[in-house]
């Protein structure tokens, strides 16, 4: 689908970000962002994450917004309209095919799976329904990044998370509780996740900022 009419976003360079951990692993196709709480920064981070492996590697990259959030990345790029993650999850009714909901915005070097119009209503997601949904991304695209809501702030949270190869918690700097950051990871782990790196969102420099890039 082209994404012609879809917003434009600026992307923070990696190194902007914070990025402290670099996917590079073969097997680590599927990854999740996720954070201890709302607002550290995680659309921020997956889009600068996509946009990085974009350019490292040969294959086709797509981000997947998973958030529940108001200001999540479908709203931010107007795209509350199109079909996209829920849809291929709960619409059992008139399921429609990956193509019809993938989002080629020209401002993005990789493709965007929207949220999607579909309610999920009481439904949750379950390994049953994102396993082969998943799979199919994974066979399609080189890497998928998947921006997730806070460990705490959504049920599905943990579950996407035991079904990504990796996970990638982001901190936000001087906001989020080293405790709360230790808990959420353990709480991934519990679960069955696989924690793969960070994210340092946010960091404020106190020494001038090209100081730290020589350290």
């Amino acid at each position: 689908m082209d994404g012609s009419t879809a917003k434009s976003l600026s992307i923070a360079s990696p190194s902007e970000s914070n990025l402290t951990s670099t996917v590079l692993d073969q097997d680590l196709r599927i990854l999740f962002l996720t954070a201890a709480n709302p607002g550290a920064g995680t659309t921020t981070s997956a889009l600068a994450l996509a946009s990085q492996l974009a350019q490292m590697s040969s294959g086709l990259v797509l981000l997947v917004d998973a958030s529940q959030s108001a200001t999540n990345l479908t709203q931010q790029l107007g795209l509350t309209r199109e079909r996209g993650f829920h849809d291929l999850l709960f619409n059992t009714q008139n399921p429609p095919l990956l193509q019809d909901c993938v989002v080629n915005v020209s401002s993005l070097p990789f493709h965007v799976l929207p949220l999607g119009r579909q309610s999920r209503g009481n439904e949750h997601m379950t390994p049953e329904r994102l396993g082969p949904l998943l799979d199919q991304l994974g066979s399609q695209y080189r890497f998928v990044v998947i921006d997730g809501d806070a460990v705490y702030s959504d049920s599905d949270t943990l579950a996407i998370s035991t079904q990504a190869d990796g996970v990638v918690m982001v901190v936000r700097s001087e906001d989020t509780r080293w405790e709360v950051a230790q808990a959420a990871a353990q709480r991934l782990s519990q679960a069955g996740a696989k924690l793969v790196g960070s994210v340092f969102n946010r960091r404020k420099y106190y020494m001038p900022k090209w100081l730290y890039k020589n350290l």
